[in-house]
């Protein structure tokens, strides 16, 4: 079967974003509204810059779908950028007759030097307009693709806020779906209330003091059938392939997968799922310290991953760099920003973690339409006695 293809375009400031996904089955039904909530959420939590305030984003399909189910061929989906009014000199796609000037100042932090010595470019704009966190507008867009094929194979992929700054959410190891109803309604979709106040506080704080927050977000995936990924080969181990999904987010730095940095330090004793059988439960475990992944491969159990944000490297009080013109020592670039973003972070962890798990479906169940695709699902799972909790 065909792998699961996801490919997005745009820029920043730039008209818009597009979104094209490639290896859905035929008659996948689409909902409308939850493509556009997805798309709202990406934009929440406390210590978003002005850019939210302008951009409504909502995904519009312009190829692959009829009348609300996927024809099996490639999903096209467009984002526009409403801010592209006030950027249309800047940013146009064609020649302009304004002088445009070129932006020379990079950050520390961000792709802006090495992506103008990479590809021959004197303007840092050619590079951070890409490099930007907008484009994770698309990866959403793809995502809420990716989750409607998940939901018909019984996969909730959802997600909350565990850290900002210093401030640390207590944890918790047995967490169910149900527990995350009215997450997006807190201020940084933290559900521990008392975090919650005490990250909203620090980011007010930061902010205050002229300084941007990272944190810690974590993406369970509820439902997902044993099985998923290989032990075989190193590109199939799904664990690696989450993991690099999960790093290729803008100023993500690091990934966990399960209890991963708390386990290295125990004895193999602690650090591990004991198996068990039931009549009533089949195969099951009373921890899931490896979160849901054991030899590259799922085993039932709800799929935990973390993303490890740093700061962002857009600062209202810049820090120094050199100008690649004149090679002085200057500022960087001071641009519109926000203060932290934790929260929508974790919304694109999701779609990620989504398409990793839809695309690791396809590879093991192919299926040219839904149907086909959910027969094969539930013949494997009676296969191998994999009772759903």
């Amino acid at each position: 079967m065909a792998p699961l293809r996801l490919i997005t375009a745009g820029e920043s400031h730039g008209p818009g974003l597009t979104c094209i996904v490639e290896g859905l089955p035929a008659g996948l039904e689409l909902d409308a509204e939850a493509i556009g909530r997805d798309m709202q959420r990406r934009q929440l939590g406390h210590g978003r810059g002005g850019r939210m305030k302008i951009e409504r984003d909502s995904a519009q399909v312009t190829g692959g779908v009829r009348h609300g189910r996927t024809l099996g061929s490639p999903v096209a989906l467009q984002v526009a950028n409403r801010d592209y009014a006030n950027w249309e000199e800047r940013m146009n796609p064609w020649p302009v007759d304004a002088d445009v000037p070129e932006v020379h100042l990079p950050r520390p932090g961000h792709a802006d030097l090495v992506g103008t010595q990479k590809y021959g470019l004197s303007d840092v704009r050619n590079v951070l307009e890409r490099a930007s966190a907008r484009e994770t507008a698309a990866r959403v867009a793809g995502g809420a693709l990716a989750k409607a094929f998940l939901r018909v194979l019984g996969v909730q992929v959802l997600s909350h806020v565990v850290q900002i700054g210093t401030v640390h959410a207590p944890a918790r190891a047995d967490l169910r779906a149900e527990d995350f109803e009215g997450v997006d309604e807190d201020p940084v979709r933290c559900l521990d209330p008392d975090a919650s106040r005490a990250m909203v506080d620090h980011i007010n704080g930061q902010r205050k003091a002229n300084e941007s927050i990272g944190g810690v977000f974590e993406v369970i995936a509820f439902g997902v059938t044993p099985g998923l990924g290989s032990h075989v080969s190193f590109e199939e181990r799904l664990d690696g392939v989450l993991a690099g999904a999960i790093c290729s987010i803008q100023a993500v730095k690091g990934v966990s997968l399960g209890d991963a940095f708390e386990v290295a330090g125990l004895p193999g004793s602690q650090a591990h799922d004991e198996i068990f059988w039931s009549q009533e439960r089949g195969y099951f475990r009373e921890t899931n310290r490896a979160g849901g992944l054991e030899g590259g491969m799922t085993t039932g159990l709800p799929l935990v991953v973390r993303g490890a944000m740093k700061p962002l490297p857009t600062l209202t009080q810049p820090l120094r760099s050199v100008d690649i013109e004149t090679k002085e020592p200057t500022q960087a670039l001071r641009e519109r920003t926000d203060s932290c973003t934790v929260p929508a972070a974790g919304v694109v962890g999701e779609a990620m973690v989504a398409f990793v798990l839809a695309d690791a479906y396809r590879r093991k169940f192919g299926g040219d339409h839904i149907d086909d695709v959910v027969a094969s699902v539930r013949a494997y799972e009676e296969r191998i006695g994999f009772i759903r909790p």
